[in-house]
């Protein structure tokens, strides 16, 4: 049996556009990524891992540094009992000879897979790895559809760094074509959650999180295998995690009873982790909503909220109806209260109803 580790889409470098963070927790958080990283490789050198495996997008090349790269590069050199093999993926091609790939020595131990499907051999371990850095920023066509085992007798590893749910333009893989071949383990790249597409086939995921839309465990796979048998599993590995949460608000309840309840929500989670409130329900129109003092004081009990404010506004009815007796607003409002609405499913309805008319009127 050889051991593996199984990781990717690393992102060393994250600018993080899609986070609305502050420059001083931005810059947190890229240090956060690459400590893990290295927590990462320390993790292969601990448990003697045979093989570290990287399935694209190490990092970011439009902002990583050549002192990151070798940081990285030190970091392989102290596990040099583990062979170290990575492909490009989109995010970090090998596009010429000026790629970062291409501008540092690597290790010994390192070994940097072709823009072509490439096959590197280790004789002592029996294995045979292929794979393929990507050499642009978009790949269209299936290039693992021709690909083929030379020899059976070895252990088969297909690194691979594409979307396998899709036909995407970034390097469209076809399971069932995937699953004919005679690949041991397939490690595959691109997708940030972890998923065992087959026992033998899986995303390792990003290894931290890199937006809301990545919310829940991140971390690596660890593996053992031989020609006979495969042993993996996905081991949690991130520092934090994103999380979603909905804070119900209802018209009677002031800026303090908002945040009090934030606080309740937060007391069953991780103060470490990184939250997204979600505001919904109906509010009392006369209180302003400052979502910047929310967040300050729901950071109180995380280390970083950011607050989506989807509530409705309580309406005067009465007023607005007399205000609107002859447009659709106040038909429409003569229509709904002739519903006999009590519930607050239904009120909710009438007010995003309401405001969406008033907002059409404005314009």
């Amino acid at each position: 049996m050889i051991k593996f580790v199984h990781t990717g889409d690393v992102h060393i470098g994250m600018e993080f556009k899609s986070a609305s963070f502050s420059s001083e927790f931005a810059k947190k958080r890229r240090n956060e990524i690459k400590e893990t990283f290295m927590k990462i490789v320390s993790r292969a050198g601990e448990i003697q891992a045979d093989l570290l495996l990287i399935s694209g997008d190490l990092f970011e090349d439009e902002y990583i540094t050549i002192g990151e790269l070798k940081e990285i590069n030190n970091s392989f050199s102290k596990i040099s009992s583990t062979k170290v093999i990575m492909i490009a993926g989109n995010h970090d091609p090998i596009i010429n000879d000026k790629s970062y790939y291409n501008l540092i020595d690597w290790s010994n131990n390192v070994y940097i897979m072709n823009t072509n499907t490439d096959k590197i051999t280790f004789e002592e371990l029996n294995v045979d790895i292929y794979g393929l850095s990507w050499n642009k920023k978009e790949i269209k066509d299936n290039l693992f559809n021709d690909i083929e085992v030379e020899n059976s007798d070895r252990i088969n590893i297909l690194l691979a760094h594409g979307d396998i749910y899709q036909k995407s333009n970034y390097l469209p893989i076809d399971k069932d074509n995937l699953k004919s071949k005679d690949f041991d383990y397939v490690a595959l790249g691109h997708i940030h959650k972890h998923d065992f597409i087959e026992p033998d086939i899986a995303y390792c995921g990003s290894p931290e999180p890199l937006d809301f839309g990545e919310t829940g465990v991140h971390g690596i796979i660890e593996g053992s295998i031989s020609k006979d048998k495969l042993d993996v599993e996905f081991l949690p590995f991130s520092k934090r995690q994103f999380v979603g949460l909905d804070v119900t608000v209802e018209d009677h309840m002031t800026i303090e009873d908002i945040i009090e309840n934030i606080r309740l929500i937060v007391s069953d989670y991780d103060f470490k982790n990184l939250y997204r409130f979600n505001l919904k329900g109906i509010r009392d129109k006369d209180i302003l909503f400052d979502t910047q003092y929310i967040k300050e004081r729901a950071e109180e009990y995380v280390i970083y909220a950011e607050i989506i404010d989807n509530t409705t506004p309580d309406y005067d009815l009465d007023k607005l109806r007399q205000e609107n007796e002859n447009n659709v607003i106040g038909k429409y409002i003569e229509y709904m209260e002739r519903q006999n609405i009590q519930d607050e499913i239904s009120k909710l309805a009438l007010y995003e109803g309401i405001e969406a008319l008033l907002s059409e009127k404005v314009n």
